[in-house]
């Protein structure tokens, strides 16, 4: 979950590139100081964006849904804080809620990359056509394919989603940017389903293939909530020997 750091500058540097200044028009609705789970390898922080597009039945980050709700922190307060952190943390992570909803993105990436920070991104895949301009910006992305396309609607409740998902992932996969997809397993999926998925990334190329088990604690559909961990079958089914990288966060059932 995204924390506040306390004690931040709240007065706007003086030294911000003036081509930069749209980073401030970023809404930020939470900050991580430090992580070293969020961007493999290295020492980060995160930068959680407002808004998303989507309405995932698990999402436990609420409250960073809601496009129109206040930013809690600006990015002059955030910059401060990196600038003061140089030579400290290796990386800034962009993360959400979906960060490439906000045009004001890309600013504040060539912002945190002009002090000298790695870029990372987490993103839905909602807006292919904005990441896309974003590549040369960013030097590792995480990639959340939830489903097979078909499936998507049924767990972001927007129709499109699959479609949209799935040719970021074709895009990233063609453009080589260092990559992890990620996906998340819920409740009530059937081994077809899992099985089908896998074998599917790993004919798309995908590499690095990271699964997460659902937090269920603050779901957003209240029939999920509730602990849940999936059998390891439906592990089996997803690390099929043809992924070079497979690696698991979270708690798996032994049955």
């Amino acid at each position: 979950m995204h924390t506040t750091p306390a004690n931040q500058p709240t007065d706007t540097p003086p030294d911000i590139d003036p081509r930069l200044r749209g980073a401030e028009r970023l809404r930020i609705g939470g900050f991580t100081r430090l992580t070293t789970i969020d961007y493999p390898g290295e020492l980060a922080a995160v930068v959680f964006c407002q808004g998303c597009p989507w309405r995932c039945r698990y999402c436990h980050n609420t409250d960073l849904l809601d496009t129109h709700e206040a930013a809690r922190l600006s990015w002059p307060d955030i910059r401060g804080f990196l600038k003061q952190r140089v030579g400290l943390l290796d990386a800034v992570v962009f993360s959400g809620g979906e960060p490439t909803a906000q045009g004001a993105l890309a600013g504040a990436i060539a912002d945190a990359r002009a002090l000298g920070y790695k870029i990372g991104l987490h993103t839905s895949g909602a807006y292919p056509e904005r990441l896309r301009p974003l590549l040369t910006l960013v030097d590792w992305i995480g990639l959340d394919i939830k489903a097979l396309p078909g499936d998507y609607a049924a767990i972001t409740s927007v129709a499109d989603s699959g479609a949209r998902a799935w040719e970021s992932l074709d895009m990233l996969l063609n453009a080589g940017i260092a990559l992890e997809v990620r996906t998340t397993l819920m409740p009530g999926w059937t081994p077809e389903q899992v099985g089908a998925l896998g074998h599917a990334l790993a004919d798309a190329g995908v590499v690095n293939y990271r699964i997460q088990t659902c937090d269920t604690a603050n779901a957003l559909d209240p029939g999920l909530i509730g602990h849940w961990t999936p059998p390891r079958q439906l592990i089996e089914l997803l690390d099929t020997g043809r992924f070079p990288n497979f690696s698991i966060r979270g708690d798996l059932r032994g049955d």
